[in-house]
């Protein structure tokens, strides 16, 4: 086929085009203007909850881990980072030298949650006090609720070779599915046990918690009025400073037109916001949050060109040309894929002018790094499918896990980051630690879970689950149940590495947590990516749209 823009001869994914459109652009400076009076009012409501924190109420006292807790799932954690840091840490070191003697599952599950979430290890044997001798939990247990939700969701931290969280998880889920079906609808406690089900908040985003969480808050009889109202005001304040970093990336992608240049591909500039969001939604990250957005959006181009529609022979010029990183070879590229080029290469000239003056401009080095293999993991899979061929299931997993594009959006979304990130740290994401893989893992197989059905039909390279049946002669509803399996393994070994990585920035594993939560959440039931018209387009309302009422 001759090269040439894209003609009506090539297939189309048939893609839904863009759900948003242009919307975003419409939320101008003005419009999203963040007031002197607003600023002073987040200012006065942070200063009073710092001073809450700082009280000296028992650091390991229930009011204090219950504080903690609400301040981390109402999205306001990032003011007093340092403040949380210490008190979880002063917890941690007592819990060294003291043997458990609080009888309160709650306040036992709720602390040990805490503790291994800001990444350090806390034996699971505090549970021991509430089994009987065969290793069950007591069936006193399952009238304490509250007591149950905690225990649920300390049991989603658990790590390999935790029999008593595996029982836990069993246990709650089976005694809190019965609750909620016991329930009256308008119940406050069954919806929130439905959200945990539905998604425990070890892999909530941690802004679709807030956004929730606010309207669970505010329905408590006990709640604290000055907390709900700082995180709906700090909510609201956040959701203007994202639009218009929005809106600059809608006339960036507008100023491409890649919409019309490339009808063929998924139109999803917003979702790809959507996502780095959830990964950092602080303002300090903003700069690396919208280099990012591009680069997703650019790799989901450059992916539905390698899967859908240019012939082997350009997706070899335009490999070699990615391999080579240089605008002097555009020339050797089909004119359509020209466009698409010179967008990538300038993504990362600019985040190199901008690094440049701040003595991090060897960063980008990793980052393209990535984004080459990535290209080359595309590739192959292209080879794959252009000579028929179906790959042995290790083999096709090897190459997925580079293809799932994690190990690419790991490395990048340091780039721009404002921390200090030696370079040691770049070299341990380019030997693909355990983390990563188990991350890439997780992207990799909920999509096919999810995708496969529909990529049989357009006739993509087989999934790791065709290629899984094929090989080992299974039905395609036990190699669901094998990669369900997996992927709860998995999740162990991202909270294990979490917890045991102490030679790894901890704002470097919270970005791996965070690129796993989106996959969890994205595509839990479904491509929500691809087809974004559902549930995502919700979330993204609810974060980006519609603000909270005060």
């Amino acid at each position: 086929m001759a090269a040439g823009s894209p003609n009506k001869s090539r297939p189309l994914a048939n893609f839904h085009s863009t759900v948003w459109g242009y919307h975003f652009l419409s939320y101008t400076p003005q419009l999203t203007e963040i007031t002197n009076q607003e600023e002073a009012e987040v200012e006065e409501f942070k200063e009073r909850i710092r001073k809450m924190l700082v009280e000296s109420t028992p650091e390991d006292s229930e009011q204090k881990l219950v504080l903690i807790d609400t301040i981390q799932r109402l999205g306001v954690a990032y003011h007093f980072h340092d403040e949380i840091e210490t008190y979880i840490q002063n917890i941690f070191d007592e819990s060294q030298f003291q043997k458990e003697k609080d009888d309160n599952l709650h306040v036992v599950s709720l602390r040990f949650r805490l503790v291994r979430q800001q990444g350090h290890y806390i034996s699971s044997d505090v549970f021991k006090q509430f089994t009987d001798q065969d290793g069950k939990f007591k069936e006193t247990l399952t009238h304490d609720v509250q007591g149950l939700l905690s225990l649920y969701e300390a049991s989603h931290m658990r790590v390999h070779d935790e029999e008593i969280l595996d029982e836990a998880l069993t246990f709650t889920t089976t005694h809190l599915e019965s609750i909620v079906s016991n329930l009256t609808n308008n119940s406050l406690i069954k919806a929130e046990v439905s959200e945990a089900l539905s998604q425990p908040i070890r892999k909530t985003l941690p802004r679709v918690g807030a956004r929730k969480y606010i309207s669970t808050y505010q329905n408590k009889d006990a709640h604290n009025h000055l907390l709900l109202k700082f995180a709906k005001l700090d909510f609201n304040t956040l959701q203007k400073f994202h639009q218009r970093e929005l809106s600059e990336l809608t006339r960036w992608w507008k100023d491409l037109d890649f919409a019309n240049k490339y009808p063929y591909a998924r139109d999803r500039l917003v979702e790809c916001y959507f996502w780095i969001l959830g990964v950092y939604f602080e303002p300090k990250y903003s700069c690396a949050r919208k280099m990012m957005t591009k680069v997703i959006q650019m790799a989901s181009l450059i992916d539905d060109t390698f899967d859908a529609y240019a012939t082997l022979d350009e997706l070899v010029q335009f490999t070699d040309a990615i391999q080579r990183w240089d605008i002097s070879v555009i020339d050797s590229l089909p004119p359509y894929l020209r466009p698409a080029y010179q967008a990538l290469l300038d993504i990362y000239d600019e985040t190199e002018q901008v690094l440049a003056k701040e003595g991090k401009s060897d960063r980008v080095y990793y980052a393209k790094y990535e984004m080459k293999k990535l290209v080359r993991a595309y590739f192959k899979e292209a080879e794959w499918w252009n000579a028929g061929y179906i790959p042995k299931y290790k083999e096709h997993m090897e190459n997925s896990l580079v293809s799932a594009g994690y190990m690419m959006v790991t490395t990048n979304c340091l780039v721009g980051m404002e921390e200090f990130i030696p370079k040691e740290t770049f070299e341990w994401l380019m030997n693909e630690p355990l983390i990563v893989r188990a991350s890439s893992f997780i992207a990799r197989a909920m999509d096919d879970i999810v995708g496969h059905e529909h990529e049989q039909q357009r006739g993509d390279v087989a999934s790791i689950i065709e290629c899984y049946v094929k090989e080992y002669g299974v039905s395609k509803q036990d190699a669901y149940t094998k990669f369900h399996k997996e992927v709860i393994n998995a999740w162990k070994d991202v909270n294990k590495e979490h917890i045991h990585l102490t030679e790894v920035p901890t704002f470097v594993l919270e970005r791996v947590l965070n690129f796993t939560r989106v996959i969890d959440t994205i595509y839990q039931d479904e491509d929500g990516y691809t087809n974004s018209k559902g549930k995502l387009k919700n979330m993204i309302k609810s974060l980006l749209v519609e603000s909270v009422k005060i």
